[in-house]
């Protein structure tokens, strides 16, 4: 029988597992199921984009995985149970339960509104394709000289906040920050930041930690009222609820705790990328959520799989940071170079060059979706079939 794996997700993470997986075990051996409910990728480090009404390119499953022996399953996730190894799913044709030998956990997060009141009735959020484009919706009714507020100075605040300032300079434009404007970057990327931000008008609010959002307002922590016709919400993900209510081990925060090859501590059964997984790197610091972290969480699961279906090697890859790539627009950029743990160096990139760089490091993680073999080294595994009859040979009787 094959032996049966399941991706959960097909983000940026779940997508490159499966694709990498399909290049490393033989389709007679195994059977590759990748549960999404959309039928094609979203390029989720562009909803920015897609919110000020640039139209990004299509990319369908169809397409992407033809050839390659991954069955697309368009369903909804509903449950896990890791004791049965079944998944629930919800598709047109109704409910129906997956079972599986090997899973991979991959749906990822979504927007955090870190329980702010009012945040959930009356902001928007650009964490996947629906809020982006009811944002996109929202944005194109606004006239010229209304208020946008974008709450969160992450690196997805600033690529919102610039963004709309650049594709609708007739908008007043601010950024509210719990700390300061980029107080993470080196001395140089500070500066760049602050040159983009006054260039492109952008009203920034430091040390402005938001308490409440109202329709046409947000409201600090010092009282502070600043008006706005539209908020945009970008403190933070949260994670996919499901694992929180499975018997998997979890953070606090819903988090799948996995050891060096991505796999459960608790279940080894299931791999956990991306998002959703509670992985350490670098100095014993838990990865952040983000696509740096993400892609190398999928070649590190999927080659950890081949190989132990195959008796093969275990990756032994550290998981570590290199950069932070941030847009700031079309025109501009700053790639901020950081150790392996994710802390800020002197050296940065900026201008134009840093633009173009970012537009090759997108451009690069949507095409690695669809050619999942790069960024660690590979390895030939032997089949499964071939690990079986090994084993079996080393029980035999002598």
């Amino acid at each position: 029988m094959q032996h049966r794996v399941i991706v959960l997700g097909a983000g940026y993470t779940g997508a490159i597992a499966a694709g990498r997986l399909a290049k490393r075990l033989r389709r007679e051996d195994v059977a590759i199921t990748l549960v999404n409910a959309e039928p094609d990728f979203v390029e989720r480090v562009r909803m920015h984009q897609l919110a000020v009404g640039q139209d990004l390119r299509p990319r369908p499953f169809s397409e992407m995985f033809a050839g390659t022996g991954v069955e697309l399953k368009l369903a909804k996730v509903t449950g896990v149970d890791v004791d049965r190894r079944t998944v629930a799913v919800l598709d047109a044709k109704g409910a129906e339960e997956l079972e599986y030998d090997t899973l991979v956990y991959a749906l990822g997060s979504g927007w955090n509104d870190q329980g702010v009141p009012g945040t959930s009735e009356h902001a928007h959020e650009i964490a996947g394709r629906p809020g982006a484009l009811r944002l996109r919706e929202r944005l194109a009714r606004l006239d010229a000289g209304q208020r946008v507020v974008v709450v969160g100075g992450g690196l997805t605040g600033m690529e919102a906040a610039t963004e709309i300032a650049e594709a609708r300079p007739d908008l007043d434009v601010a950024l509210a920050a719990r700390g300061g404007l980029g107080d993470w970057l080196s001395p140089k990327g500070r500066g760049h930041l602050r040159k983009v931000f006054d260039k492109l008008g952008i009203t920034v609010h430091e040390q402005a930690a938001v308490t409440g959002v109202q329709a046409d307002r947000v409201t600090t922590a010092d009282g502070t009222s600043v008006p706005a016709a539209v908020t945009v919400w970008t403190t933070g993900f949260a994670v996919h609820p499901i694992a929180k209510a499975t018997a998997l081990k979890v953070t606090d925060t819903g988090q799948i705790v996995v050891d060096g090859t991505m796999r459960s501590v608790s279940h080894p059964d299931v791999y956990a990328i991306g998002d959703a997984a509670m992985a350490m790197g670098p100095g014993d610091k838990p990865l952040r959520m983000s696509c740096a972290s993400g892609t190398p969480s999928a070649w590190q699961a999927a080659d950890a799989i081949a190989a132990r279906l195959t008796g093969g090697k275990l990756p032994k890859v550290p998981l570590r940071y290199f950069n932070q790539c941030i847009s700031l627009g079309r025109k501009e950029g700053l790639i901020q170079y950081v150790t392996a743990d994710d802390r800020a160096v002197r050296a940065a990139l900026t201008g134009r060059l840093a633009a173009f760089y970012k537009e090759l490091v997108c451009k690069g993680a949507a095409w690695g979706v669809a050619n999942p073999t790069l960024g660690i080294p590979t390895r030939r595994h032997r089949t499964v079939r071939d690990r079986t009859q090994k084993d079996l040979a080393a029980k035999a009787p002598a």
